[in-house]
């Protein structure tokens, strides 16, 4: 078969679109994946932040870190809204989804953020176990297993519930 320069710059043409086609596929399944969840919360900022604290704890999560975002922008000179991250998790249900899939220690501990939006409305932000799922490898089913804290971090935001 003789060299057909314009049949090759055909080929590199189509593989460039299904390239992009299949860039574009990864980059939305990463979007949906990263989906968060967020949740006005009926108190005040540092009422939420209290009341997850002692939602968490109470059902045995160690709050392994608490994060001040707004402190730290000062220690630089920046300002910015009360912004914390609750830093959570158990060692005894995240220990087995790492050993499942070792790079899905990149979403463990789990994150809860409590934030002010412009409108002072306290915000809590934080991804559910559903946008976890098949993350790093994680065996389908088993980011189920990290649900838990949902209805309790519900709980602890809505006006007329106990922890």
């Amino acid at each position: 078969m003789p060299f057909n320069p314009r049949r090759i710059q055909q080929l590199i043409a189509g593989g460039a679109l299904v390239a992009a086609a299949i860039t574009t596929t990864a980059h939305a399944m990463e979007d949906k994946m990263t989906e968060a969840t967020t949740i006005e919360s009926a108190y005040s900022f540092t009422d939420t932040l209290q009341r997850l604290r002692s939602a968490l704890e109470s059902k045995g999560l160690t709050i392994f870190a608490v994060i001040d975002q707004r402190e730290a922008a000062r220690s630089v000179g920046l300002d910015m809204p009360p912004t914390t991250l609750l830093v959570y998790g158990n060692p005894k249900g995240g220990t087995p989804l790492m050993l499942a899939a070792p790079d899905f220690g990149l979403e463990l501990p789990l994150k809860v953020l409590v934030r002010e939006d412009p409108a002072r409305k306290t915000l809590v932000v934080y991804l559910s176990a559903k946008t976890l799922e098949g993350k790093h490898g994680l065996p389908a089913g088993l980011a189920e297993k990290l649900a838990g804290a949902e209805p309790l971090i519900a709980a602890a935001v809505s006006a007329g519930k106990s922890n």
